[in-house]
């Protein structure tokens, strides 16, 4: 029944767990817990697909006279009976094309998002200029790292957005400059830094490569979508500390038609009124965030001390048989 069990979990949080959760409007009062439990649902999936993967694999090369594991898949047929051994053959084949795709999705997103911004950097170091230190719409900010990885494009549009990475920029427009108070434009600033320092990025990377991993009739967006809004979130509590909410949901307001290049963290975006109307909202739970890594614990926790001890224990025992 581990294997069986196993493909059960694994499926559960591929599908309804994810679209469930993605639904659920208490993650933004715990943004922050509500990004562990989203990485405890992903992690979780990819670790009982394998395990059930494992599991089958135990099936199939069941312990012989000897108590070694059989030699061939095939030798099991008869044991197992065609329907059965099938079943085992293709879940098998299936954990084995997750884990490649997997590792070469981690690899891929990795190098060409790194690439993208490499590229954008080199773009906006070329055509923007550095805002002058002593300017007063950076004394908020006056760090000398963060103060040079600041550009500004000659752009009438209000837009900003960050480039996270080791040389990382942080990108405003001559527009939104222009449209937005002193208080405003410190507030969009530590958004955007909010993002750096937190390395945001990696968390949608390892998002991006689970969901490109799974095939397409098992998975949905709901996981990505869901963390690219709590995410957001995050950098807006950190601005709302540093301005206030007032002057944060202002400037998102005038951002809100922006775009940013793939592998950017932009200010605006298609969920400002979302976040425009969580300011005015409740504040954070406490509770809600307690509960949320309870949950989040669990769901590694549990089906792993559940499931996977027995069949780790007859593993144990094949081998060192």
């Amino acid at each position: 029944m581990s294997a069986l069990a196993f493909s059960v979990v694994a499926l559960l949080l591929i599908g309804p767990v994810p679209a469930l959760l993605a639904r659920a409007t208490w993650t933004q009062r715990a943004p922050r817990a509500a990004v562990v439990l989203w990485q405890a649902v992903a992690l979780a999936a990819v670790l009982s697909a394998f395990s059930a993967g494992i599991a089958i694999a135990s099936r199939l090369f069941v312990p012989g006279p000897d108590g070694r594991p059989t030699a061939t898949v095939t030798s099991e047929i008869e044991v197992l009976g065609w329907p059965l051994w099938l079943l085992y053959v293709v879940v098998f084949a299936l954990t084995l094309l997750i884990g490649a795709r997997l590792i070469v999705a981690v690899v891929q997103v990795a190098i060409a998002t790194r690439r993208r911004r490499a590229h954008h950097r080199m773009l906006v170091d070329l055509l923007g200029r550095s805002m002058p230190a002593h300017a007063p719409r950076v004394r908020e900010d006056p760090s000398p790292r963060r103060s040079s990885g600041l550009r500004i494009l000659d752009v009438a549009q209000p837009l900003a957005y960050c480039l996270p990475g080791v040389r990382s920029r942080v990108v405003v427009s001559e527009g939104t400059l222009s449209a937005l108070t002193d208080t405003e434009v410190a507030a969009i600033l530590s958004h955007e830094h909010a993002h750096l320092r937190a390395r945001h990025d990696l968390v949608l990377e390892m998002f991006t490569a689970v969901h490109a991993a799974f095939p397409r009739f098992v998975r949905s967006a709901n996981a990505l979508d869901a963390v690219r809004l709590l995410i957001e979130l995050l950098a807006d509590d950190a601005a709302v500390r540093t301005a206030g909410p007032t002057p944060l949901a202002r400037a998102l307001v005038a951002c809100a038609a922006s775009r940013a290049p793939r592998g950017a963290l932009a200010a605006g975006g298609p969920h400002t009124v979302t976040r425009v109307r969580r300011l005015a909202g409740k504040p954070n739970s406490v509770a809600l965030a307690a509960a949320a890594y309870v949950t989040a614990a669990a769901v590694l926790v549990v089906p792993t001390v559940a499931l996977a001890v027995p069949w780790l224990t007859e593993l144990h025992r094949l081998i060192t048989a």
